[in-house]
């Protein structure tokens, strides 16, 4: 029987002592003011025990994370056509590129990259009646938490400084695949990656996709296949142009955010949430990425 409590608890010790922390995400105003030294980790088994360590229960914008609950969402409303839209192959480039979307005819490589999600986000717009209330919704029903919120601010400085989403959003708009106004869709977007949540939120958020479909109190918001098409996003492509690394150091499926927050999960065994907001070169948590890796080699525990 592995002891998870002692083992985040040598990571913690592990990580908290590496000297390169990375560095915040500062061309997000509001982001560039969380301290550097933050760190957490919360782990859900699905079994129903949990363990944390750390700045755990501190709320974090969990910006591109979002973007798995958003695609989650879309997949729900729309089935399959939702793949007419977009691909599911691997970008090899930053989540924010826009080379291989002028490329490929205003079709996003994958819906975890910005410009795939701006896609996912029409979408969502197009069939919720009340799209920012309807999403946070969602969001709080598969949590089970009806505390989880927006960060205005947050979302505010995304508008006022997201000018490659907006230029990301006007090349799709100018090859068809955005169907509303470019600017009710950015609003949309801008609000979906501000929701602050937890690492414990985190891990009771995607306890879907390490349970066949159900959330912790078992009710069934995807099928099997959906879940599994999911997964299979989030190995290949959740995190960027990281996504190979993330898969052959840690081994798990995941999804990264520049807000410093990681959330994986093995199925049918747990999900796992760690927060530090100092990012690597491509976006991902520097010591995030670390504890992760440490993580599945201590326990043995990854879908390899």
């Amino acid at each position: 029987m592995l002891d998870y409590q002692a083992i985040l608890e040598e990571i913690y010790e592990s990580v908290t002592n590496v000297e390169n922390k990375g560095e915040v995400a500062a061309y997000i105003p509001e982001l560039a003011n969380v301290p550097k030294d933050k760190f957490g980790i919360n782990l859900q088994l699905i079994t129903g025990e949990n363990y944390s360590v750390g700045d755990s229960a501190e709320k974090l914008s969990i910006q591109s994370i979002s973007k798995v609950l958003s695609l989650t969402k879309a997949f729900q409303l729309v089935g399959n056509k939702l793949w007419d839209r977009m691909d599911v192959e691997p970008s090899g480039n930053p989540f924010n590129h826009l080379s291989l979307l002028e490329l490929e005819n205003g079709i996003p490589r994958n819906p975890l990259i910005n410009s795939g999600a701006i896609v996912v986000a029409d979408i969502l717009l197009t069939h919720l009646k009340n799209p920012k209330e309807d999403f946070l919704n969602f969001v709080r029903e598969i949590s089970h938490d009806h505390t989880i919120c927006f960060n205005n601010k947050v979302a505010e400085s995304e508008r006022l400084t997201g000018y490659n989403n907006y230029a990301a959003a006007n090349l799709l708009k100018s090859y068809g695949n955005l169907y509303n106004n470019v600017e009710d869709v950015l609003d949309f977007y801008f609000h979906q990656c501000s929701i602050a949540m937890d690492c414990k939120q985190l891990t009771n958020a995607f306890f879907v996709y390490a349970n066949k479909g159900k959330c912790l109190k078992n009710r069934q918001h995807l099928t099997a296949s959906q879940v599994k098409r999911i997964n299979a996003i989030m190995l290949t492509c959740g995190f960027y142009d990281e996504a190979g690394e993330f898969a052959f150091e840690v081994g798990l499926p995941g999804k990264s955010g520049v807000g410093g927050g990681i959330v994986a999960l093995l199925p049918q065994c747990f999900t796992i949430a760690t927060w530090a907001p100092g990012l690597n070169p491509q976006g991902n948590s520097y010591l995030g990425m670390q504890a992760l890796e440490q993580f599945t080699t201590k326990t043995q525990l990854s879908i390899f």
